[in-house]
């Protein structure tokens, strides 16, 4: 169960100071978001995970808020680079989404996607966090629509699917599906659809080769 303590009010990005007891405070604001939610987040539970005295999160940070929105984009860079390996060399809608399920059940494992949710949650309590937050979910728009945009190349499905809309959708799913299976204690609804959509990725792909025999020879 999360505990007590709101934080305070968003204000923008923090400071761009990079010493050992911000990172251990980023460090440590990302573990407590895992572990208590966005609304057990308080400066005092952070601060005593890092070892340091709670008045530097306000020192550095200028809020609670703003260290957790730090704690965010520690976590959002690190996925996005991980993600952009897993894809580079993907080719097809089928290894796209051989790509995207080993992605989720890393990222379900690890607790990474939590971050993003209660920071998401916890955008209806502190003012200034929602637009903070959002601007933080663009980047993986973008991604997910390079991805859709290379994976589905010159076929026939990229002139009907607006890859912006896809990846908006996809981004809305994977999000939903990370917290369903994080509430529910159980993956596999989530994986069946990873399945599913393997199944309709292949079936497209068969369907694209035969309608264009230069493919198939």
């Amino acid at each position: 169960m999360a505990k007590a303590g709101a934080p305070s009010r968003a204000t923008g990005k923090a400071s761009d100071r990079s010493d050992l007891t911000r990172q251990r405070l980023v460090d440590a604001a990302i573990e407590t978001l895992k572990e208590y939610g966005y609304t057990g987040a308080s400066a005092r539970v952070i601060a005593q995970r890092a070892g340091v005295n709670q008045g530097l999160v306000f020192y550095h940070f200028g809020s609670v808020a703003n260290l957790l929105l730090a704690a965010l984009d520690a976590v959002s860079d690190e996925r996005l680079q991980i993600y952009g390996t897993e894809v580079a060399e993907v080719t097809s809608p089928t290894q796209l989404v051989e790509a995207a399920e080993g992605i989720f059940k890393n990222d379900l494992d690890a607790g990474y996607i939590t971050v993003l949710v209660e920071m998401i949650a916890g955008s209806s309590s502190t003012p200034g966090l929602g637009p903070e937050v959002a601007a933080r979910i663009q980047p993986w728009r973008d991604f997910a629509q390079s991805s859709i945009e290379s994976s589905l190349g010159d076929s026939p499905l990229s002139s009907v699917l607006p890859a912006k809309d896809v990846a908006h959708a996809v981004v809305a799913l994977y999000l939903g599906l990370e917290m369903l299976s994080h509430l529910d204690g159980n993956a596999e609804p989530a994986l069946k659809l990873f399945d599913h959509a393997k199944q309709l990725a292949s079936l497209f792909e068969a369907m694209t080769t035969s309608s264009n025999p230069k493919e198939s020879t």
